[in-house]
This record gives C-alpha cells, structure tokens and sequence, in this order.
C-alpha cells in the first residue's frame, strides 16, 4: 500500500466510521446481527485508514507546488515544515500533508523552543504572534469561516504537553461527531478558494478578529484575520496548509511556495528546520 493511496483513501476514513456507528445503532433497535457486525467492519476499516494516514509516507505530489504570496509579514520561525519532512504533522488529515506551523518571532536574540518549563500555561496576548494579521497569499472566494471559538492558554511547557494531546484527540472526535469538518481542531479559521482546484486553510485565528465571510472575493495580501491560539494549538501560532478539495475531511494536502530571505539570501521555497525567515512587502508579491 503506497501513500499516494492512502492519501486517497483517508477521504472516505469519516464516512466508513459513521456508517458503521450508524449501522450498529440501528443494530441494537432491530436485533439484526449482520447489521451490526457490517457496522463494526467498517469502523474498524475507518480507524485503520486513520492509522495509515500517520504510518506511510505520500507518493509524489499529484501536481506541481503552487506558487504564492507569503500569508505573513516580517520575521517567523517555520515549524513541522514539509521541507523538513512529509506529511509534515505526521499524518494526512484534514488535508494536511503538506502544512506549515508559522511563530512570530521579531526578536532575534531571543530562540524559540517548543516546550519550557515554567510557567505552565501562559495567556495568549503574551505571545508575540497573537494578534499578528494573517494574509491572502493569492486572489480567491472564501468559502469557510470559523469566528467563534475562544483564544485558550498556552499549552507548550513540559507539564501541559500531555494535556494538549487529549485534548486534540477529544478536539478530533467531536469534528468527527459534529460533521464538522475538523472545525475543532483548526479553530477559528479561513478556507479560500484559489482556483484550479486549490484551497487555502488559515487556522487558529483569533476569536473576533476574522475580517471576512464567506462568498467574498480577497485580493492577494489582503487580511483575513489574527494570528490567535483557537483550536488544537500549543501557542499562538498560524497553521496554513493547501488541500484539493474544500472540505478538509474529505481533502488530500498540495505543496506550495512562497518567497523568503534568510541567512541573508532571498529563496523561493518553503522554509524548514525552525531555521528564522523573514517575508518583506517587496518579497510578499504574488508570483
């Protein structure tokens, strides 16, 4: 079984897994064994479509990356980059094969670590990226919005780690339950349509601070809303990801890139290795 499958394949993971908890409820109302026995065959075949997505790697993109404007201004540390490696958050759902984790940054004496001691959980606001505009990186339609879900503590020291991974297990069952299309896990969130079968997620945006709903046209560098810590997020931070469908559930991840200087030359690429980049208005221009 090759990735390129897999990633394929994970769109049905969600359906396979509600037909089965369907076919078992209606197991217990009518007494017919062969129904719940159906119903469990295909939770088992949802859940196992679910563990592939985090065990084998996808085969070659099936289209070129797209180039694009940066979704961001002035100087961030790239985190779980696809430069580093595929899928880059360790799994193919939600369309996330390819994703990118964005911290601000400015100081440059100042080293980002991804889990501290002391204190346990810090309010949002006392991070540099909270609040940091999030940009179109190309025209297109939003098809999806997210404005509601509050702005949690930090969850990136040593003691709160652990609680961060319940709580994204239980942030995936409830998408799951809801049919929500991982709305739990991205947060408050923005979901473009940039043509030719691309879409653009922008994830954990602050609460209140989303600028636009859905049906509007964006130009490329317009801003979508907040960098925030809404949904599955360890601290303020924006997770941005291409996918071939609209519905992340149901999406497969695109490559991309974006212009960028660091180590004082300018790239064409995406940033990897939590190596400092930085994106001015000149480098921010769409291709």
């Amino acid at each position: 079984m090759n990735g390129k499958f897999v990633t394929q394949l994970s769109r049905y993971q969600l359906p396979l897994i509600l037909a089965g908890m369907a076919l078992t409820f209606t197991e217990s109302l009518h007494g017919a064994a062969w129904l719940g026995l159906t119903g469990m065959v295909l939770v088992i075949a949802g859940l196992l479509v679910f563990a592939a997505g985090f065990l084998i790697k996808p085969g070659e993109p099936a289209r070129a990356p797209v180039r694009l404007g940066a979704p961001v201004r002035g100087r961030w540390v790239p985190v779980n980059s696809p430069s580093d490696k595929v899928p880059s958050h360790g799994t193919h759902e939600l369309g996330q094969a390819y994703a990118i984790d964005l911290v601000h940054q400015p100081d440059e004496k100042a080293a980002w670590a991804a889990l501290h001691a002391w204190p346990p959980m810090r309010r949002p606001s006392a991070f540099a990226a909270f609040g940091e505009p999030v940009l179109a990186p190309a025209d297109g339609v939003v098809v999806s919005v997210g404005r509601w879900q509050r702005d949690h503590w930090s969850r990136n020291s040593w003691i709160a780690f652990p609680y961060l991974m319940v709580e994204g297990i239980a942030r995936g069952i409830l998408s799951m339950l809801t049919l929500s299309s991982g709305r739990f896990v991205l947060g408050n969130h923005v979901i473009l349509d940039l043509g030719d079968g691309v879409y653009g997620v922008f994830a954990h945006l602050k609460r209140g601070t989303v600028r636009v709903r859905r049906g509007d046209r964006v130009t490329a560098g317009q801003v979508l809303g907040d960098c925030g810590n809404s949904g599955n997020s360890s601290e303020p931070h924006l997770h941005f990801h291409l996918m071939d469908r609209r519905r992340p559930a149901m999406a497969s991840g695109l490559p991309f890139t974006f212009a960028y200087e660091s180590g004082g030359a300018e790239h064409e690429g995406v940033p990897g290795g939590r190596r400092p980049f930085t994106v001015s208005e000149d480098l921010a221009k769409v291709p």
